[in-house]
Formats: structure tokens, sequence, C-alpha cells
């Protein structure tokens, strides 16, 4: 996944997506390179132009907000739950000291 990432940092920067500047950026990160999937990584990028491939992603990414009332319903509901498990444990703790 650092191959990836190291490429579309290159490509951000306008630099040229080659195997020596992936490399320099993977070997930046601290992550150990490994060259042949470097090669392969350059060899599948040839033919793909990363401008459209990114255009092309925010359709998937688009899905993600819509979860997120779910998570706030989930919000709403844990304060109650909280509440619950407190009154329960004061119970608890009020039949141990009578």
């Amino acid at each position: 996944m650092e191959y990836v990432y190291a490429a579309l940092l290159l490509h951000k920067l306008q630099k040229e997506v080659n195997e020596a500047n992936i490399s320099s950026v993977v070997k930046a990160s601290g992550a150990e390179v490994n060259d042949a999937q470097v090669k392969a990584l350059v060899a599948a990028l040839a033919d793909i132009n990363i401008e459209d491939a990114i255009k092309a992603a925010p359709v998937a990414v688009a899905a993600a907000p819509a979860a997120a009332p779910a998570a706030e319903e989930k919000k709403e509901e844990a304060p109650a739950d909280a509440a619950k498990s407190e009154e329960a444990a004061m119970e608890g703790l009020s039949s141990l000291f009578g």
C-alpha cells in the first residue's frame, strides 16, 4: 500500500512516477523497499492516467456520508444506556451498604 501512496504523492507533487522516485519516498517513510513490488507498480501504472483514476475514486467514497446519520443515532442512544448502567451500578452499591 505504501507504494501506491508514494505514487500518489509523486503525482500530486508533479514529479515523475518512476522506480527511483517511488523507492526514495518509501525509504523516506522508514519502510523497507521491495524492488519487485516497485517495478510491478510502475509497470501497472504505465497505461493508467492517474488523474482520471483519482477523479473516478470519489464515486465510491460518496456513499460513506450516508452512514453518518446512523452513527449520530447511536450516539443519542448511548447516553441513555450509560445512564441505565450507572443506575444499576448504584443500586448494586446501595445493596452492599444497606
